[in-house]
């Protein structure tokens, strides 16, 4: 019996699953907590299990937004310390494995079938060969998928917090806009997330490039400003949130391509994290791929490349359960 993990800056999902032949398959039992909510993982954890007294829990696996280093973790968007040795007492086993969010995402992977992805770019899809991982959500979250011959071997990366490099003029101006609100350096992460979007919206709407309607504004205000932004853009209610939102998507496009490049990874590039199913409108108008395949000379390579969306929400669950038995 395994408890598996996926724990963000917005929710931590906590699941069981029964190790049998084959795929992980479904869980047995899961739940969603609202992560602000708790002053530790260690205290999810623990009403978890007591939701489910009857386990018999023998492994257990965590993938955390966040650096792993010697079983240890502070949570990147979250103002948690974890640690192993700690949630292995909550939880009442001998050892707990943690590793990165996308790490155990990049292990769900293979638990997927054709039904739980959306084909952006068909490429050349025979060909075996590494695989690249890149999540939007509340942060941004970056992995490589190594292939050593005979198996898919997932390698952790805090490539979100890379220098944004802006590629046109209004690029440039949204660069020189938040190193000035942020007071200095500017990561991939500002723009490519729930925050990023807001970001973006903020600038267009300070340096003039739309009217902010006045509803717009209170939903912002009052709610998740990302998720109001996004619904007036799919919407067609503002024309500064459907521009938030191109923006967001040509960058994102971009940054796919790049880390196709960096890692060649001609084994498919996979799409994750909460954003990118709650956009596929946009996703899939020709915007990221057209800002995904801009590379100039090495066009060609990354346009062979597949490049799927992951549509399961729970692939991370997948994954942090099929680590725990390794």
């Amino acid at each position: 019996m395994i408890i598996a993990g996926d724990i963000g800056g917005t929710k931590t999902n906590v699941a069981l699953f029964e190790a049998g032949e084959g795929k992980i398959g479904n869980p047995l039992a899961q739940h969603s907590y609202p992560s602000a909510r708790y002053d530790s993982l260690e205290s999810i954890l623990k009403d978890f299990v007591s939701q489910n007294p009857s386990a018999r829990i023998t492994h257990a696996c965590f993938g955390v937004a966040g650096p792993v280093v010697r079983g240890h973790i502070d949570a990147t968007n979250l103002a948690w310390k974890v640690h192993d040795v700690k949630l292995a007492e909550a939880i009442g086993v001998p050892s707990v494995r943690l590793i990165n969010d996308l790490e155990a995402t990049a292990f769900g992977i293979g638990e997927l079938g054709p039904e739980q992805l959306y084909t952006l770019n068909e490429g050349e899809s025979e060909r075996v060969g590494h695989r690249a991982l890149i999540a939007a959500g509340t942060g941004l979250g970056m992995a490589a998928i190594y292939f050593d011959g005979a198996a898919f071997q997932p390698m952790p990366s805090e490539g979100g917090h890379m220098d944004f490099a802006p590629r046109n003029k209004r690029e440039f101006a949204l660069l020189s806009y938040l190193h000035e609100q942020l007071g200095g350096r500017v990561s991939y992460e500002r723009v490519l997330s729930g925050m990023g979007i807001h970001n973006i919206y903020a600038f267009l709407r300070d340096r003039g490039y739309g009217e902010e309607p006045a509803w717009l504004a209170e939903e912002i205000r009052t709610g998740d400003p990302s998720a109001a932004i996004s619904r007036a853009a799919l919407a067609g209610k503002s024309e500064l949130a459907a521009t938030t939102l191109e923006i967001f998507v040509e960058v994102y496009g971009a940054m796919a391509g790049n880390l196709a490049l960096l890692l060649k990874s001609v084994g498919g590039l996979y799409i994750g994290g909460g954003i990118a199913p709650k956009i596929m409108p946009k996703l899939t108008d020709g915007t990221f791929m057209r800002n995904y395949g801009d590379k100039g000379r090495m066009s060609g390579l990354v346009l062979s490349i597949p490049v799927r969306v992951i549509l399961d929400d729970k692939t991370a669950l997948y994954g942090a359960a099929r680590a725990a038995l390794l």
